[in-house]
């Protein structure tokens, strides 16, 4: 499962640059401005661009460590219910065994 998640991650930051550059090819395709103009409009949308590709990396990593923690929080709660019901189990066993000792003892 974690691999189908990391691969939805990577999807969406590899659909994004995909789309930033095919938005750069057409704006140098279709831009009525000069050479200069262009090349500084591009840098500006790169660096937009990059931006937004480091908060989304910040996001995916600030959930990914939400996540780790809530699934380590999980599991020890899963752990205390297995160890209360691991002694519980015990003392009826032990119980059960009391019980027939003494049901031995009192027939025999």
């Amino acid at each position: 499962m974690e691999d189908e998640r990391s691969g939805g991650a990577s999807g969406v930051v590899l659909s994004f640059v995909v789309g930033a550059l095919t938005g750069a090819a057409l704006a140098i395709l279709f831009a009525p401005r000069s050479g200069k103009e262009t090349r500084e409009l591009l840098g500006e949308k790169l660096r937009e661009s990059t931006e937004r590709g480091r908060e989304l990396k910040d996001q995916v990593t600030a959930k990914g460590r939400h996540l780790v923690a809530e699934a380590g929080e999980y599991v020890e709660r899963q752990r205390e219910v297995l160890k209360e019901s691991r002694d519980r189990l015990a003392a009826a066993v032990d119980a059960g065994r009391e019980a027939y000792r003494a049901d031995k003892k009192e027939r025999g």
